[in-house]
């Protein structure tokens, strides 16, 4: 080895440090022309660098929620005596994890949130579109507990409860999964509860043109209706140029529907702009059905789309958002 790093220097002129390397993994490993190997493999990383990057980005909030988790573990521990004495022992563990979510969002995303003076001072049923992730609901969450002090409830599909380490974390937060009768006491305890009657669904095989895939779901309409709430429709801007999934692919899409997971891959993680936008509350009515305050609910989130979303989305356009100056709308 001594006398190859001597070689490298040897002569008139001293060679690069890139070829003296590549000199001493030859007298090594005994491979010759070791460096055209090494130029096709760093080739191949180049290649395939863009693809490695879309689909880990995804695992960094994989990972904060983990680190969440984490924190949730740690906090009970200290503050098992404190929990006999208190009405709720969570409040500063909230308070931290909304404060850490807030940040992530204000740094990777520049989030903003619009309109949150449409909220009502009680209960209220939130409808909102559902982006691949439900990222942006947690983030409006978050600002929401930052600067309303209000704890919103979210209804959440039934996988989500199968996820390892999550229950102290959905437990905490309020997730809940139903029936009906579950969400109608959230709202009568005077809370705020939000949902996206596009479910999983919506999140794997709607796409760039934000198609809202409701169906005929009426159940939460319902909800509102026997609570006696005011609905209040939400959208966030470029959720779907945050995260992208494969939905596309006809074979995922049969699959869900018959084993009902969400199997279909994302991508993404990209720092575009989000901007979520609360709309005017559809007031309680009496006499209305829940079919046509379904329909009423869809026409007005419909309506925040076509506001403000530019369809198709396109992600570049989203992330040069970050960087436009917007005039206020509100």
């Amino acid at each position: 080895m001594t006398g190859g790093n001597e070689s490298c220097t040897a002569g008139p002129t001293s060679m690069s440090y890139l070829t003296c390397l590549t000199y001493i993994l030859e007298e090594w490993t005994g491979v010759e022309d070791i460096g055209d190997y090494l130029s096709y493999a760093f080739y191949i990383l180049w290649l395939l660098f863009p693809l490695v990057v879309v689909f880990v980005l995804p695992g960094v909030i994989v990972i904060l929620f983990y680190v969440s988790i984490l924190w949730l573990h740690i906090y009970k521990r200290k503050n098992e005596i404190k929990e006999a004495y208190s009405h709720d022992v969570w409040i500063a563990a909230r308070e931290m994890l909304a404060t850490i979510w807030d940040g992530h969002g204000r740094i990777w995303h520049g989030y903003e949130l619009h309109g949150v003076e449409n909220i009502p001072q009680g209960p209220g049923l939130v409808v909102f579109y559902h982006g691949a992730t439900p990222v942006d609901y947690i983030y409006f969450s978050a600002r929401l507990h930052i600067i309303k002090k209000r704890r919103c409830s979210v209804v959440a599909d039934h996988f989500v409860f199968r996820l390892p380490g999550f229950r102290i974390l959905l437990e905490v937060f309020g997730v809940i999964h139903g029936p009906k009768e579950a969400c109608v006491r959230t709202l009568e305890e005077g809370h705020l509860l939000a949902i996206a009657p596009g479910g999983v669904r919506e999140a794997l095989f709607s796409d760039e043109m934000y198609t809202i895939l409701w169906s005929d779901r009426k159940g939460f309409a319902q909800v509102a209706i026997d609570a006696k709430v005011p609905i209040i429709p939400m959208f966030t801007q470029n959720v779907r140029e945050g995260f992208r999934t494969l939905g596309g692919i006809k074979i995922l899409r049969s699959l869900y529907e018959r084993i009902r997971l969400p199997v279909v891959p994302l991508y993404g993680g990209f720092p575009v702009k989000l901007r979520t936008f609360i709309g005017e509350p559809i007031p309680y009515e009496p006499n209305m059905t829940a079919e046509e305050l379904a329909a009423k609910t869809k026409a007005a989130v419909q309506a925040l789309i076509e506001k403000h979303q530019k369809i198709p989305g396109n992600i570049f356009r989203a992330l040069m958002e970050r960087f436009q100056t917007r005039k206020k709308e509100d």
